[in-house]
């Protein structure tokens, strides 16, 4: 198998740096929709396009099928890879930087595309392929929920429920992380990300003179408040081992020096690794929120948005990509992630609906040097880790 990805290494580096090139935002991934169609077509894979859109039978997502070679074949297996690229303007000096401005590959998606392409190209050159597989590429991962699109879709219910072949029985996908040396692979058992929900808060008083607050209803007051009880949340709401993380991204309010304004605005995000302690929060918080606005004379309205689920990873499936990290040739190393990350990743909807695990790939090279943070102007995923993903996605697939 690693002559087979040596030997398709430079070509789906090419399209690496093609996609990098041409990065598109959530819902906007047209070109690299095509780049995708246009691969599979060339390899004769059977595919599907024109989902995981906003509205049903819309979207840039695209689900191809490789079947078994085999007349008893195994349950089929979904591999995922996200497409879309953020809103930031790349600072760097590549051949092949962004040539979108104000848009970049900045969390490496286009080497999880290039990736599952690469696996693609290996999976059909083998001889045996003990189990059918069902490639998805989706759009949207970035704030846009494209995955559970993608589910909504059928795109893990196969053929004739709107997806391609068998129905997906366990799904695995894998995220590059800049914290870890190039060779290495991790996950963990049960939750690995954090659902990610956030709020936007308008908190609306009494305008009047700064010099007569008495006159007024101070909304940036009731504001202070909230920010700072919110906070009990944590410390008196929720286990002290039970991680929640509550945080206040944006406040806005007022015009002048001198004047209290009507209202004031507020904008966050909730984290959590439990769903009843996510549901327990949203009630205590909106609680907390309109108790306060109330108590200082103001009235509080909550918009509060479900953001990802809790990315949970089925023990079993994470014991499997612990054991083939071990054999895997070009790989280094497996390690257990000890704690949870508060990030999200909307490859928690798959989760929802099969055994899945989301696994991390290691992009470092240096062991003295930072590697370029992820959703950063200066990110470029490691071309050196591009064929580890190949073979970790063509073993789970086989196995």
């Amino acid at each position: 198998m690693t002559d087979l990805i040596s030997s398709n290494l430079d070509e789906i580096i090419e399209i690496r740096h093609d996609l990098h090139a041409h990065p598109e935002i959530l819902f906007t991934e047209n070109r690299t929709s095509q780049v995708i169609q246009t691969e599979l077509t060339r390899l004769g894979i059977a595919f599907r396009a024109n989902m995981g859109g906003i509205e049903p039978g819309t979207g840039t997502g695209v689900i191809a099928h490789i079947p078994a070679t085999t007349d008893n074949p195994g349950g089929c297996v979904g591999l995922r890879a996200d497409i879309d690229a953020l809103p930031i303007e790349e600072q760097s000096l590549l051949p092949y930087k962004s040539t979108i401005p104000g848009k970049m590959h900045a969390c490496g998606h286009d080497g999880h595309t290039s990736i599952l392409l690469g696996t693609a190209r290996v999976l059909l050159e083998l001889d045996h392929r003990p189990n059918p597989v069902t490639l998805v590429f989706q759009p949207a991962e970035e704030g846009g929920g494209g995955g559970e699109k993608m589910v909504r879709d059928g795109a893990l219910k196969g053929d004739p429920k709107a997806g391609l072949g068998s129905p997906i029985t366990r799904m695995y996908g894998l995220h590059g992380w800049p914290d870890e040396m190039l060779g290495t692979i991790s996950t963990r058992k049960g939750a690995l990300l954090a659902a990610t929900d956030t709020f936007d808060i308008t908190l609306v008083g009494t305008q009047g003179h700064a010099a007569y607050p008495h006159q007024c209803n101070d909304p940036i007051v009731a504001a202070a408040q909230i920010v700072s009880a919110a906070q009990s949340l944590v410390s008196r709401n929720t286990r002290p081992t039970d991680s929640v993380v509550v945080t206040f991204a944006q406040i806005h309010a007022g015009t002048a020096y001198n004047v209290i304004p009507e209202q004031a605005s507020m904008k966050g995000t909730i984290r959590t690794l439990d769903p009843d302690t996510r549901a327990t929060i949203k009630q205590r918080f909106f609680e907390l929120v309109e108790s306060i606005a109330k108590g200082m004379g103001c009235d509080a309205k909550i918009n509060w948005n479900n953001g990802y689920p809790v990315t949970f990873n089925n023990h079993d499936e994470a014991d499997r990509v612990s054991q083939i990290a071990e054999k895997a040739i070009l790989t280094d190393k497996f390690t257990w992630i000890e704690e949870p990350v508060m990030g999200g990743e909307d490859f928690a909807y798959y989760g929802l609906e099969v055994p899945a695990c989301f696994y991390t790939l290691g992009l470092n090279e240096s062991e003295t040097e930072p590697y370029p943070g992820l959703h950063t102007p200066s990110f470029d995923f490691n071309d050196k880790a591009i064929g580890i993903g190949i073979e970790m996605m063509c073993l789970l697939a086989l196995s």
